[in-house]
């Protein structure tokens, strides 16, 4: 009977998949995304992540873990597998998920699902298992420390430093996301503002008054949260407090950049877990929300399967759809930020070998669902209003007219009455130019919500996705920021060891501040963009992040080799070869382009010719400078990082010459 249900499953999920992919005459109901999707994962997890687990790495829940071994009460930490399930997932589960599929929207809502759907389950998946198992093995080391062990000196340095950098321009665009999103909103700024002390209260009640008691806890803190966001309303409407939370893109990203120092300085149970936990319990829950709304409306794709801007001449961002949707949707299908985690805290705090496939595959398949809402909830929006909301000034104009008239001639009806009512039934004072993708993509779930269980709550739904974003954002750039201090650390090591102890205070306070101030200078550029700084800052992160993601991969497939498993390392080479060809093929294109909207060079000819004309005031020329300089960084990053993921690759293939070796010494062992 098993195997009758598993065909079953499978059929009806090849069946979905390609009633999406061929379907184009006709428009698709949004109730066949969910149905492939679901039926993809969980064949993938009962069959694949199963193999892998018992074939390849020979999980053993008899094999004390790091957290039991090493724990301090600290850093490592032996932690019920549901509630670490919890944390991992929320410190993954970044903007990728959300604001990726959003932004790839532009192509069209085919490419984007093929690639979530086939790259989480060969690529993503396998990657975040991989990496979580090899560093629960090696005592919960960091992926930079394990590329110092595994390979050549000069690769194994290169990677502990192209690592770090990759980190930091991750962490600058979660942190541009979150503050695009709150900029002049009293109503979201004080939602997210409010969720920093019930994490707080939650860590404090878990651990001293009521221990053990986690649903008791979660209860708390999601009720506390749901009331934060009604509470945002009201102040909202208050003209004496709403002025305490209507700020500018500055203000909020110094708010943002003092966050992320406190996360990565506090006591782990304090701040980052709490509210990881708690951010958990809303991203699954509005989710599950979500798909139980879709099932109910069954709402229409209004997106084009495939829209004219595939050729590169998208609004958005520039770019055609190779390489470009690739890099775009990073962590709905495979992300590099997920190994800094996956070897990060993660592995530090897992009780049992067993629980790697839940946490590693399973955290990353739900991970995918996420972007799959993500593109539906984009694409059931009327493509005038979507682009209208995500096109930024700099390309479609800075009056509304010009706006509307710009779309119209794109073919994509919109009116200027349409976006005026529509941002007055969300309580914005205006949509146009909310670049980012979130603002866009809490329409799109607030359009579904609100019609599924309430059209007058429109304004309520809509704060509630910006709050239920901004926490997915904010949670992974407090992981990200720790796990950074982690790295720095590291290094530190090399020029006095007791600055690599985790559990120094003074080292902490360095490495952290470090940290914070590397991201928050790309934070500050990206704010001060005249164009939202999506254009500039959004592909680098793409790059960076599958040039990460390759860099983890190269790693997997060299222990593999190392310990006689190279008839297995295909499981990571598939995944590499592609991520190969998209990063170096995006790198190339980013650097030498003559597109001002794709090459960074471009780019800044382009400033200095506007400077040089003699037109602009002395800010506006301050801020192109600012600008000229920065995207002259971004190619001298995107060049270091190519190098990089190359020496890392060259090096891979050397082991793999020596695999012989390597196999003869693994019989010796065993």
């Amino acid at each position: 009977m098993k195997k009758i249900g598993w065909i079953i499953i499978s059929l009806v999920g090849a069946f979905a998949f390609a009633l999406i992919a061929l379907q184009r005459e006709e428009s698709i109901n949004a109730i066949w995304f969910i149905t492939a999707a679901i039926c993809i994962y969980l064949v993938a997890y009962r069959f694949y992540s199963a193999w892998i687990a018992t074939k390849v790495f020979v999980l053993d829940e008899f094999k004390k873990t790091p957290a039991v071994r090493l724990s301090n009460n600290r850093d490592f930490v032996p932690t019920n597998k549901w509630v670490l399930f919890g944390i991992h997932f929320a410190a993954i589960a970044g903007p990728g998920p959300l604001i990726g599929p959003t932004l790839a929207a532009q192509f069209g809502y085919l490419p984007g699902t093929i690639w979530i759907l086939i790259g989480a389950v060969v690529g993503g998946a396998v990657q975040d298992m991989t990496i979580l198992f090899f560093s629960v093995r090696k005592n919960g080391k960091s992926l930079g420390q394990m590329a110092k062990e595994e390979l050549s000196p000069l690769a194994g340095v290169a990677s502990l430093i192209g690592t770090f950098v990759i980190m930091i321009i991750l962490i600058a665009v979660l942190g541009l996301v979150v503050v695009n999103a709150m900029k002049h909103s009293p109503w979201a700024t004080s939602t997210v503002a409010a969720t920093i002390p019930i994490a707080i209260l939650v860590g404090f009640y878990m651990r001293f008054l009521r221990p053990g008691r986690v649903l008791e806890a979660s209860l708390l803190g999601v009720t506390l949260l749901l009331m934060a966001v009604y509470l945002g309303g009201i102040i909202d409407q208050s003209e004496t407090l709403r002025v305490y939370f209507d700020h500018g893109g500055l203000f909020l990203a110094w708010s943002i950049i003092i966050y992320g120092f406190a996360a990565a300085v506090l006591p782990i149970w304090m701040l980052l877990a709490p509210r990881d936990y708690l951010s958990t319990f809303v991203k699954l829950g509005t989710i599950i929300f979500l798909a139980i709304a879709i099932a109910i409306l069954q709402p229409e794709i209004q997106m084009p399967a495939v829209t004219q801007f595939s050729d590169g001449s998208g609004p958005i961002f520039g770019g055609s759809i190779f390489p470009f949707v690739f890099i775009t949707i990073a962590c709905g299908a495979i992300s590099g930020f997920h190994a800094l985690i996956s070897s990060g805290t993660t592995p530090k705090l897992i009780d049992n070998e067993k629980h790697i496939p839940m946490i590693g595959y399973g955290g990353m398949l739900l991970e995918s669902f996420v972007a799959i809402m993500a593109i539906v909830a984009a694409c059931v929006l009327e493509p005038g209003i979507f682009f209208a909301i995500n096109s930024p000034a700099g390309v479609v104009g800075n009056e509304p007219s010009e706006v509307i008239s710009k779309i119209n001639s794109w073919g994509f009806s919109v009116t200027l009455e349409q976006m005026n009512q529509l941002a007055s039934d969300v309580g914005e004072s205006t949509l146009f130019a909310r670049t980012g993708g979130a603002p866009s993509l809490a329409v799109g779930m607030a359009t579904i919500f609100a019609n599924a269980f309430g059209k007058h709550l429109l304004a309520m739904w809509y704060h509630f996705a910006i709050m239920f974003e901004a926490v997915f954002i904010l949670t992974t750039l407090d992981a990200g920021t720790r796990v950074g201090r982690f790295m720095l650390q590291d290094m530190f090591s090399n020029i006095h060891p007791k600055l690599g102890e985790t559990s120094w205070l003074p080292s902490i306070i360095l490495s952290s501040a470090i940290v914070v101030l590397c991201w928050g200078y790309f934070l500050y550029i990206g704010v001060i963009d005249p164009n939202g700084g999506v254009n500039i800052l959004w592909p680098l992160f793409g790059i960076a992040n599958q040039m990460l993601a390759a860099i983890a991969l190269s790693v997997g497939t060299a222990i593999l080799i190392k310990t006689g498993r190279i008839k297995f390392a295909w499981i990571t080479i598939m995944p590499l070869t592609w991520l190969l060809i998209i990063t170096t093929t995006a790198a190339y294109q980013k650097i030498f382009s003559d597109d001002i909207r794709i090459g960074f060079l471009a780019s800044a000819q382009s400033m200095s010719n506007k400077i040089i004309e003699g037109n602009l005031s002395s800010d506006e020329i301050d801020i192109l400078e600012k600008l000229i300089f920065n995207l002259k960084l971004d190619t001298g990053i995107t060049i270091f990082l190519v190098s990089i993921l190359w020496i890392v690759v060259f090096d891979v293939l050397r082991i793999a010459t020596k695999q012989k070796d390597y196999e003869l010494k693994e019989v010796a062992n065993v």
